[in-house]
């Protein structure tokens, strides 16, 4: 079974700026022969706020032969509570309503494949929760199939261990609990994406893959993360076990976002500016 991750495609109708990635890279997901194709979120631009973006984005998805399961990302439902955009019950709502589930269960060739919303994750409220009882129940009830998670967010950027880094991946607590789930489950595999960096590791014996964006880049606005910068996809090829490959695209264009972000993110110069 080959599946396809893509992520932060970041299309809008009103701000194009990454929209002509999307020809090369549906052609090249066409000849692959994939089964699947998973999108680990930021699809749109600001879906968060604009319906428009998350329709013109699914009507992209839609033009694929192959079936694509999402989950979000902060761009589409919103993200942590004192942001520009907290995930609130009016996002969630316009996602559900517009791109379908924001979690979901896929069993296929003796796997289990699970897709969360990581933009729960640090809110400690009632969705949360839910989303935890969710995943445990989702796991208790594998029957010998092989996990596979798939999330925008990472587990971690430098280290399994480390202390709450904001904007970039799950908080220690909830990321604790997770670690406790796919610990107790022998969990193969936690694609993500997010970071616009790619990169391969292992967090004991579950494999850790950061897809690379298909829209852009990042130079000097952050600081450098582990892995490379590109654009592209991943391929996952599953058997007994899973073996995943970061590639290039061709044809993509690899734009770098200090070149546009007063155009396409306008709130992240300002924000940078007051820091």
């Amino acid at each position: 079974m080959k599946i396809i991750q893509i992520t932060d495609t970041h299309f809008s109708p009103e701000k194009p700026h990454f929209n002509g990635n999307w020809a090369p890279l549906l052609n090249w997901i066409e000849t692959t022969g994939a089964d699947l194709i998973v999108h680990t979120g930021d699809l749109t631009v600001d879906g968060a706020d604009n319906e428009t973006d998350i329709t013109f984005c699914m009507d992209l998805m839609r033009q694929t032969s192959i079936p694509m399961l999402i989950v979000p990302g902060n761009h589409d439902v919103g993200h942590m509570p004192g942001s520009d955009q907290p995930v609130n019950t009016e996002r969630l709502k316009r996602w559900r309503t517009l791109a379908g589930d924001d979690r979901w269960i896929e069993d296929t060739n003796g796997w289990r494949l699970v897709g969360l919303n990581s933009l729960l994750l640090g809110h400690e409220d009632d969705e949360e929760e839910a989303q935890f009882e969710w995943l445990q129940n989702a796991f208790d009830g594998r029957n010998d199939r092989r996990l596979a998670l798939f999330a925008h967010k990472p587990l971690f950027v430098d280290d399994p261990h480390e202390g709450d880094t904001g904007y970039w991946s799950v908080r220690p607590s909830q990321r604790s609990r997770l670690y406790d789930l796919i610990a107790a489950h022998d969990v193969p595999l936690f694609a993500s994406g997010h970071l616009h960096w790619a990169w391969q590791g292992r967090l004991e014996r579950t494999s850790l893959v950061w897809g690379p964006s298909a829209a852009f880049v990042i130079d000097k606005m952050e600081r450098a993360m582990p892995g490379r910068r590109l654009v592209g996809a991943v391929i996952h090829t599953f058997a007994d076990n899973v073996m995943s490959e970061i590639v290039t695209v061709p044809g993509m264009t690899a734009h770098v976002l200090d070149d546009v972000v007063q155009e396409v993110y306008p709130k992240a110069v300002k924000k940078e500016a007051v820091e």
